[in-house]
């Protein structure tokens, strides 16, 4: 409580502040000090490439998907019932913005929180087994209140990797929570599994227990590209008519 005792210290001279109302405020400082620290660590324990908000979100973009149901899903209601999400759609729709803002709003939750590239938690699972790490790495994927696996299904996976996934989801059913996204359709995911029947297993329990968001529309990237931007800057705007001041 030192960094703030001072200034508190003089305010509460300065409005003769009551003993007991000055104590519940100095400590209300710490208590805030202490969910802003635990709150980074979560953040950065939660691995996230970037920050990334529903503030920060484009609703302006030429996007359609179901805004209800995403602010719905900002209540955080499925984490307390150990529901998934699945985001599906082209690429550069906001699909992993959206399932990062989710992560980012559970953080805020006090939720622990990991995000991984799909193909990032194979190559993880992968290593392992060279130092025998296998069961440390699988706990840690089971582990988080929610689990973020983006960009799955962007090539077909091995036998070994069709029922590492099978193995996370499994587990997670019904315990903790999971997004998921994907540029493909659920009906296009069963061929990229090694085994169709551990692939409909899998995805009877993912599918079943998950809210689906599908996106469509142009990329958000094409808009971020510095030629567009500069048409943004360079374009011209209306000149509105100058009013005399009487």
């Amino acid at each position: 409580m030192l960094t703030t005792l001072p200034d508190r210290v003089a305010y509460a001279r300065k409005t003769k502040l009551p003993e007991l109302d000055f104590l519940e405020l100095v400590l209300q400082d710490e208590v805030d000090r202490r969910d802003h620290k635990n709150l980074a660590i979560r953040l950065t324990r939660a691995g996230f490439e970037e920050e990334q908000t529903l503030e920060g979100f484009d609703w302006d973009a030429p996007v359609t998907f179901d805004r209800d149901r995403i602010k719905d899903l900002f209540g955080l209601g499925f984490l307390e019932r150990h529901e998934d999400v699945i985001f599906l759609g082209p690429v550069g729709v906001g699909k992993t913005f959206l399932a990062c803002a989710l992560g980012h709003a559970a953080c805020r939750a006090g939720a622990q929180v990991l995000f991984l590239r799909t193909d990032r938690m194979f190559q993880w699972i992968h290593q392992s087994r060279a130092d025998h790490s296998t069961e440390k790495v699988i706990r840690r994927l089971l582990a988080p209140d929610l689990l973020i696996l983006d960009d799955f299904g962007l090539r077909r996976l091995s036998p070994q990797q069709s029922s590492d996934f099978y193995e996370v989801i499994l587990e997670r059913h019904r315990r903790a929570s999971t997004i998921v996204t994907s540029n493909r359709a659920i009906d296009e995911w069963i061929p990229l599994f090694d085994d169709p029947v551990l692939a409909q297993s899998a995805l009877d329990r993912l599918a079943h227990n998950a809210y689906q968001v599908v996106m469509e529309g142009d990329s958000f990237r094409k808009r971020q590209r510095p030629g567009e931007r500069d048409k943004d800057v360079a374009a011209p705007k209306p000149r509105s008519k100058r009013r005399r001041v009487a």
